[in-house]
């Protein structure tokens, strides 16, 4: 059965990433922008990750063009951009396609594993899915459901 563990990213800072590395975690994987109406959610995707890493949780954003190329910037401006304004810490990868032919593989498992208002395909930008400490897909999130409004499932995963 593929898991979490079964891919790797590229991370913003160009370092390829096993995401093995978080298995037993519970894990928050979210399409970020730096131009989108819900860009303020890093604000809150940051609080999740204070208030929950020391049980074993973790954001993981990764940056998409492909809504309204709302994440224009080089990795480098993205990365400044979100420690400036929203002080992000947990991890960023460079930027994925989400939909379409050049997918990034963990979005095409995750869009097959969890389908959404469009089926298989992922609507706009902050679409989050929350992975068990199993590296299996718990459930998805619209972009409109707000980090604050995740809390009860990340307790529930983590105490699980």
């Amino acid at each position: 059965m593929t898991s979490l563990a079964d891919f790797d990213a590229r991370s913003i800072d160009g370092e390829q990433i096993d995401l093995a590395s978080y298995a037993d975690q519970v894990v928050l994987v979210v399409n970020t922008a730096s131009e989108c109406g819900f860009t303020g959610q890093y604000k809150g995707l940051q609080e999740l990750q204070d208030q929950y890493a020391a049980q074993g949780f973790t954001v993981l954003g990764f940056p998409c063009d492909q809504f309204g190329n709302q994440e224009p910037g080089t990795e480098d401006e993205i990365a400044t951009f979100c420690e400036k304004n929203f002080g992000v810490q947990f991890p960023l990868f460079a930027k994925v396609d989400v939909n379409g032919d050049q997918a990034h593989p963990l979005f095409a498992w995750l869009r097959k594993e969890k389908r959404g208002m469009l089926g298989g395909k992922i609507k706009w930008n902050f679409t989050k899915f929350l992975i068990g400490r199993d590296g299996q897909v718990i459930d998805r999130f619209a972009p409109t459901t707000t980090p604050e409004q995740l809390t009860d499932k990340i307790e529930s995963a983590l105490s699980s």
